[in-house]
């Protein structure tokens, strides 16, 4: 058992840089909105099925009211609404960036915690903070991160960026909240994301966007495959590891080795996407990640 916590949270990495680019691809063609509405039923499936396998039963029948409460609230922070943010940002500037962005969630979480939890913070994460803010700021004001991009989207991209990184933060709050210690991560996941699946279709049938939200599945068969990749590689496998890496781990070190995508997302951007990237772009998410380890692991 030792080092699970912590291999479950690189595995997560990993999982979210591949559903990342999965995402944008079919981003791409079919708009965010329809990635995030199509993911989360495609996701609920299969956490549905890795229940009954694994626990025995379809849902978890052990969960309380605080339970879902708190797990249900974090799937609507996390899934919905900074999700909604961040799939947006895969379209306008990309997996690469839009993960970097999302680096600066445990920055978020840390003062979230001093502000409602009282958790003090020394020295050592202040200047962890600093390293990780200014490593963002070195790659997103990199002149050579611009080509290609319309200026306009560009910035759009770098704040719905930091709107994901508000939900996941205010998510992974209310996630550990809500988990306590015995928990099944495989019943935590499952609860967050059907709360979420329930909601943003709620949302999209009183908007009367159900219709087209199924017509795009239909006329976009590649795209609705590559989404169902991504929601088996991150909604499912990705986000239980994560709940289970919280278990097993302190939310500090978990935090840390599941900030790891940008640099896992380098070879891919500039080998798939063909994103051109200066060293600048390297050394400042070298630096980003420097200063989430020493937020938490200091």
């Amino acid at each position: 058992m030792l080092y699970l916590g912590e291999a479950a949270a690189v595995i997560t990495s990993i999982t979210f840089a591949i559903n990342s680019a999965l995402f944008t691809l079919a981003g791409r063609e079919v708009g965010s909105l329809v990635v995030n509405r199509l993911r989360l039923i495609a996701a609920s499936f299969f956490l549905i099925a890795a229940h009954w396998i694994f626990l025995g039963t379809p849902w978890p029948t052990d969960a309380d009211f605080d339970r879902w409460f708190w797990l249900g609230l974090s799937g609507i922070v996390g899934l919905v609404l900074g999700d909604a943010f961040l799939f947006q940002a895969f379209v306008w500037v990309g997996p690469r960036i839009s993960m970097l962005m999302m680096s600066l969630a445990p920055i978020l979480a840390a003062f979230t915690a001093w502000i409602f939890l009282g958790e003090a913070l020394t020295w050592w994460q202040l200047m962890g903070i600093f390293l990780t803010i200014i490593g963002v700021m070195w790659v997103v004001l990199e002149k050579n991160q611009k080509q290609g991009l319309q200026k306009e989207n560009y910035l759009r991209g770098i704040l719905f960026g930091l709107g994901g990184a508000i939900g996941q933060a205010l998510g992974l709050v209310l996630a550990k909240i809500g988990l306590g210690d015995l928990f099944s991560p495989i019943s935590g996941n499952f609860i967050r994301m059907f709360t979420a699946m329930i909601v943003i279709w709620l949302i999209t049938i009183i908007q009367r966007q159900a219709r087209t939200t199924i017509q795009h599945a239909i006329a976009y068969p590649d795209a609705l495959w590559k989404i169902i990749g991504g929601a088996f590689t991150g909604p499912f496998l990705g986000v239980s590891l994560s709940l289970f890496a919280l278990q097993y781990t302190s939310i500090g070190v978990a935090s840390t080795l599941m900030a790891l995508p940008p640099i896992f997302l380098l070879p891919v951007d500039y080998f798939y996407f063909k994103e051109r990237f200066g060293w600048g772009a390297i050394a400042g998410t070298l630096i980003a990640m420097l200063g989430v380890a020493v937020l938490f692991l200091v």
